[in-house]
């Protein structure tokens, strides 16, 4: 197995913040609103070195989309940030007309997405985002899973023409993908080759299926980790050729199980190559306040979870 070493826990949002301070350094165009969360998304920094390009909107989260899609026609690139829940449930019209329908060049950045938000609870942990927003035409759907891939994806959605969603997190976590990487959007990440199940994982979920991967191979499991950092466009090639390969799937994501990545992906197989999947997600329900690990825990998404899924998943195949 291939070995992936936690270089620091750290949080995803500060990925993105210290990308969006890059950005407006190299890139006179880029422009930054925030929805009265500056320090929870981390752009402050920006707001600092760049006042006259930064638009401090408050709580005013459809106006806030309402003016970066108007930003856009006089070719500037905005990037628009507040908490998931709001960036996604709360402007969804806005989103949908002016974004989506009119194909403008907004990157809608989402915090603090998920069930590792935390003690905020059920009215801030959004589970449904991917799903709402991989549904509009025109949008590109990003979930990175550590800080070092959430600075490359926002540094690489800002040379993308059309609307993204960039889906990120709260919680400190295992910083483990390179610091020099190049990040493509709708180019999947094989993290290790396996024979036995295809486990395809994104955001936070990447480093717990890496454990779980560790553990099957104890057990004499083969599994291969496929990083799904893009859920629209999905790479299909790479999802195709991986089960193809090993007969099963598992997918895991901090999402909803109706909608997410593990949905793409049935829908994908279900017409090209039928294999067993099995769904590592919250089944139905909405969260509840607690701490990050013990609400993955409980509701099914720790890592013991995959390891159970990639054993089930094997004996449907057999």
């Amino acid at each position: 197995m291939t070995e992936y070493v936690n270089q620091g826990s750290k949080d995803t949002r500060s990925g993105f913040g210290e990308a969006l301070l890059e950005l407006g350094r190299k890139n006179p165009e880029v422009v930054a609103l925030c929805a009265d969360l500056i320090g929870s998304l981390k752009m402050d920094a920006f707001a600092h070195e760049f006042p006259e390009r930064f638009i401090q909107v408050g709580i005013a989260e459809a106006n806030m989309i309402s003016i970066a899609a108007g930003l856009t026609i006089g070719g500037k690139i905005p990037f628009t940030g507040t908490f998931a829940n709001f960036s996604t449930g709360r402007v969804y019209d806005q989103i949908r007309q002016s974004v989506a329908y009119s194909n403008k060049n907004v990157k809608i950045c989402a915090s603090h997405a998920g069930l590792t938000l935390g003690e905020d609870g059920a009215t801030h942990q959004n589970l449904e985002d991917i799903g709402m927003m991989k549904m509009l035409p025109n949008m590109t759907v990003i979930n990175p899973c550590d800080f070092n891939q959430t600075r490359a994806a926002t540094i690489a959605i800002a040379s993308h023409t059309g609307p993204v969603y960039l889906r990120f997190g709260r919680p400190k976590w295992p910083n483990f993908t390179s610091p020099s990487q190049e990040f493509v959007i709708g180019k999947a990440l094989m993290l290790n080759e396996g024979k036995d199940v295809s486990v395809f994982a994104t955001g936070h979920m990447v480093w717990n299926a890496l454990l779980a991967c560790k553990i099957l191979e104890e057990q004499g499991i083969s599994a291969e980790v496929i990083d799904l950092h893009t859920i629209k466009p999905l790479d299909e090639a790479a999802v195709l050729a991986s089960v193809v390969k090993t007969g099963c799937v598992v997918t895991a994501e901090e999402h909803m199980r109706n909608g997410g990545l593990g949905d793409s992906i049935a829908q994908l197989l279900s017409g090209k190559h039928p294999a067993p999947v099995e769904m590592v997600a919250v089944n139905d329900t909405f969260g509840e306040s607690g701490k990050p690990e013990e609400l993955l825990k409980k509701y099914g998404l720790d890592v013991p979870d995959i390891v159970a899924a990639a054993l089930k998943a094997i004996a449907r195949k057999s």
